[in-house]
C-alpha cells in the first residue's frame, strides 16, 4: 500500500469572495471552473452540499464538508480511500490563494497507474481548473496549461466510445425519409457543457461531401446515398446526447452487392466517426472560464501562478 498526497495552488489577483463564489458553482449547469468539455464534468445527485454524491468520469466521491465561498471536501467512495479538497484563502485586498489537496491510498496495480497515467491527467485538470478561475475573474489566463504528447495520447485513448442504441423516436426526419428500410442503426455519445447544441456543427461526423436535406428542431437529415443505395443519416442533438442514426434500403443488385461488403464495417466506422467528432468539438470549444468571462463576469488584474506537488 502507498499513501499519495498531491497539492496544487495558485495565487489569484482577485478577492476571495469573487473566487469563492465560483467555487460554490461547481457541478452546476453553469459551472465556470471545472475543465469541461475537454474532460468529463463533475456531477452530483443534488446541488453542491454535504451529502451530495457523484464524481467525474469513473472517479466517484461524496461531499463531506462545505463552507460556502471557502472550502469544499470530497471523500472517495469505497473501496477507494482518502479525499480531495478545494480551498480559498484570502491574502489581503484583491488577492487570494486557491489550493487543491488530494490524499489517498493506492493498492495493487493502482500504485503503477498513479505515476504513469492518473497523475498526469489529474495534474492537468487541476491546473486547467485554476486557469478557468483566472479566465472567469480576470478575463484571461496569461500562462494556460499545455498538454504534453503523453497526456494527449492518454486523452485520446480514454475518450468515451459511442454506445449502440435504438433509433430514437425523436428522429422524425429520418423515420419519414426512407420507406421500408432494410437496415437501421443508431449510436450515441454524452453531451457535455460547452459542446454545440446546433446539429449543424456536427455534420463533420460524416465529412463534408454529403448534402443536408432537412432540419427540424434539434435534428438534421443528410443524404448519404452511394452506389445505388437509398441511405439517410440523422444527427439528433438534445440536452443529454448526440445521436447519429442511419436508415438504408438496397433496391438493386449493385446496391445489395455494395451493402453486403460495407455492412460488416459500418457499425465500427459510424461509432469511430462520432467519437472523433465528439472529441474534436470538445477540444475546440471555449473553456468553462472563457464561457463565464463572456457572460459578463467582473474583470481584475492578471494573476500570478504557483504550482507544487
Amino acid at each position: 500500500m502507498g499513501v499519495v498526497r498531491n497539492e496544487h495552488e495558485r495565487v489569484i489577483q482577485a478577492s476571495a469572495e469573487a473566487v469563492g463564489a465560483l467555487l460554490d458553482r461547481l457541478s452546476a449547469e453553469d459551472d465556470p471552473i471545472f475543465p469541461t468539455p475537454a474532460w468529463e464534468p463533475m456531477t452530483f445527485d443534488r446541488p453542491l452540499g454535504v451529502g451530495a454524491t457523484g464524481g467525474h468520469g469513473p472517479i466517484r466521491y461524496a461531499v463531506t464538508a462545505h463552507e460556502p465561498g471557502r472550502r469544499v471536501r470530497f471523500a472517495f467512495t469505497p473501496p477507494e480511500e482518502g479525499f480531495h479538497e478545494l480551498t480559498v484563502e484570502p491574502l489581503g485586498e484583491g488577492r487570494c490563494r486557491v489550493r487543491h489537496v488530494l490524499e489517498t491510498r493506492w493498492h495493487g496495480v493502482d500504485r503503477l497507474l498513479w505515476p504513469t497515467a492518473v497523475r498526469p491527467v489529474h495534474d492537468s485538470m487541476m491546473e486547467e481548473l485554476f486557469d478557468n478561475i483566472e479566465r472567469a475573474v480576470a478575463g484571461g489566463c496569461p500562462r494556460p496549461v499545455r498538454w504534453s504528447p503523453w497526456l494527449r495520447l492518454l486523452h485520446r485513448l480514454w475518450w468515451p466510445r459511442a454506445r449502440t442504441v435504438e433509433v430514437p423516436r425523436e428522429a422524425r426526419l429520418l423515420h419519414a425519409s426512407v420507406e421500408r428500410p432494410g437496415y437501421q442503426d443508431a449510436y450515441r455519445v454524452e453531451m457535455r457543457p460547452g459542446l454545440p447544441r446546433d446539429p449543424g456543427a456536427w455534420t463533420g461526423v460524416l465529412g463534408d461531401s454529403f448534402p443536408t436535406l432537412a432540419r427540424e428542431g434539434g435534428e438534421l437529415l443528410m443524404d448519404v446515398n452511394t452506389a445505388g443505395l437509398t441511405a439517410r443519416a440523422s444527427i439528433l442533438v438534445d440536452e443529454r446526447h448526440v445521436t447519429l442514426s442511419s436508415a438504408v434500403r438496397a433496391d438493386t443488385w449493385r446496391a445489395r452487392l455494395y451493402w453486403g461488403a460495407v455492412r460488416p464495417v459500418h457499425p465500427f466506422m459510424a461509432r469511430l466517426m462520432l467519437r472523433r467528432a465528439h472529441r474534436r468539438l470538445a477540444l475546440a470549444a471555449p473553456s468553462a472560464g472563457e464561457r463565464a468571462a463572456r457572460g459578463g463576469r467582473s474583470s481584475v488584474s492578471p494573476a500570478s501562478h504557483l504550482v507544487s506537488g
